[in-house]
């Protein structure tokens, strides 16, 4: 006999099996001698009452034990050798682009990648020349290079796109290649940037090794189509400047939000593309401690609850203006990826051991925010990002420094005389951050930030920081697609995918959409 229960335990209990066991017989008026063993489902923190508690849901095996679970290398077959199969091009080698090639492997396919970024380990130079120098290789950094944006951008798991694909599939993936076992019954899974690095190396290591191709440092130049049908692309070496052509009849296109130069080039290449609605804002960074005591209502938190996380909304004159990205124990990083820009975004590593807390707090923008830009036709929503990146850029003062402003004082509109302590590494400078967005979106976030404060008491204070431009919430641009077979209406064999082609949100999301059109490439071409 299996039940399937919710055990409710404080968090100096909820690693103990002994007492999971105890709690378990209790609950379910049975002698503990019949339960044969237990397996832990979802785990999540309550923090609704001043005892914060663990919530557990659970299957107990009543007098018959655990059936045997299939070992997870079983369970994939990465192993097919396609060096010599059919192949498929994939653009771009972040989450979308990866999950893709290794579902191809498993369907006999042969994935050629391009990336225009440096694997991992090269990869680190550039970031730290980003962080210490301010210097900023547009080809290679936090959004470019293996792994894309996801490898240094903190590693959250959580999707609510439960609907698009097989969110256990992903997750198993991950702990295949190296990820904690608990991202499957943790409620906010969370692998952690330090990890990621490692476990994106695997997943190379498990494409090369089963006959798959990845170009690093290679750029997409160009796309032919004849008579609307797709038959390759162009390439150039960021580094020697080589060109060189790719043949094939089938294109995932998998470029990510952040590369501008793929909207150009397919809008000067007539190939349909429309401006898309997206979120702009800032990062607001607290020390820690402030959120643990606002959300586990205490002094101090312990060593047995984590770093307090929290999800805010807010609804001004028909905009909403909400919590993005929230990183516990975390820093905010500089993901710029062209010049006389500043972007940050945020992440954590695996304990979440850092000061601060930071999040971004966006404001949802509409078509009438960029009707100035409406000759950029469907460019006009990313010509609005782009202006208000580069007054940030300038409001920095350059060297990726970011303008910041503590909250209290941007909300009254007062220039920050100092400013606290900031895990932004290229540095802050103090600016009126209200004169970076129109004045729609800086009211928007005005009247949030004194609404949040009345829902988390302490968090509106001017021991907050905020960072400017929070711009790559999505993509300002969407590339159509037909919703069945998943290509573009007016070229066959090409398939827009992920965050860049504006129909995921997260590592997850973007991971299922990979497998999805990896899946429709099998079946249509």
């Amino acid at each position: 006999m299996i039940h399937k229960i919710e055990l409710v335990m404080l968090p100096e209990d909820v690693s103990d099996e002994s007492k999971q066991m105890v709690f378990a017989s209790q609950l379910l008026n049975i002698d503990q001698k019949r339960i044969k063993a237990f397996r832990i489902l979802k785990r999540s923190i309550d923090a609704r009452a001043k005892q914060v508690k663990y919530r557990l849901t659970v299957e107990v095996f009543i007098d018959e034990s655990v059936p045997l679970i299939k070992n997870i290398k079983e369970t994939f077959t990465f192993s097919n050798d396609v060096s010599k199969a059919d192949p498929v091009l994939i653009v771009g080698f972040g989450p979308a682009g990866m999950f893709a090639a290794l579902r191809l492997i498993e369907l006999g396919r042969k994935p050629v990648i391009i990336e225009r970024g440096k694997n991992v380990q090269q990869r680190r130079r550039d970031l730290a020349a980003i962080n210490k120098e301010g210097l900023l290789n547009s080809d290679s950094n936090y959004c470019f290079g293996e792994g894309g944006a996801g490898t240094y951008s903190d590693g959250k798991l959580y999707t609510r796109s439960n609907k698009r694909g097989n969110i256990h599939r992903i997750l198993d993936i991950f702990i295949l290649h190296g990820a904690d076992e608990d991202i499957r019954i943790n409620a906010h899974p969370h692998i952690g940037t330090n990890k990621l690095p490692k476990i994106v190396e695997s997943m190379r290591e498990t494409i090369l090794s089963a006959g798959g191709e990845i170009h690093f440092n290679t750029r997409l130049s160009d796309i032919i189509v004849e008579k609307n049908n797709l038959k390759g692309i162009l390439t150039v070496d960021v580094i020697s400047g080589e060109e060189k052509e790719f043949n094939g009849n089938s294109l995932l296109l998998a470029t990510g939000h952040s590369a501008r130069d793929i909207y150009e080039l397919l809008d000067k290449k007539n190939i349909l593309i429309e401006a898309k609605p997206f979120a702009l804002g800032v990062r607001i960074e607290h020390p820690q401690e402030i959120i643990d005591n606002i959300q586990y209502h205490c002094s101090d938190r312990g060593e047995f609850l984590p770093p307090a996380s929290y999800s805010l909304t807010h609804q001004f004159k028909g905009r909403g203006v909400y919590s993005f990205c929230m990183c516990p124990g975390g820093i905010i990083a500089p993901a710029a990826t062209g010049p006389e820009e500043i972007v940050v975004n945020g992440w954590s590593p695996s304990k979440r051991n850092n000061p601060f807390a930071n999040s971004g707090i966006v404001v949802s923008v509409n078509e009438q925010d960029y009707l100035h830009y409406k000759s950029s036709g469907p460019l006009a929503a990313l010509k609005y990002q782009q202006q208000a990146e580069h007054n940030a850029y300038v409001a920095g003062k350059g060297k990726l420094r970011a303008p910041a402003q503590r909250m209290i004082d941007f909300v009254n509109g007062k220039l920050s005389k100092d400013l606290p302590a900031c895990s932004y590494l290229p540095g802050v400078t103090s600016a009126q951050i209200s004169e970076l967005f129109t004045g729609e979106i800086s009211a928007a976030l005005k009247d949030a930030f004194k609404s949040f404060g009345k829902k988390m008491k302490a968090y509106y204070s001017n021991e907050a920081l905020i960072v400017a431009a929070e711009s790559r919430t999505s993509s300002p641009v969407r590339i159509p697609r037909d919703e069945e077979t998943l290509q573009h209406p007016q070229i066959k064999g090409l398939f827009p995918c992920g965050e860049g082609a504006g129909y995921a949100g997260g590592i997850v999301s973007a991971a299922m959409d990979g497998e999805r059109c990896a899946e429709r490439i099998c079946q249509l071409v």
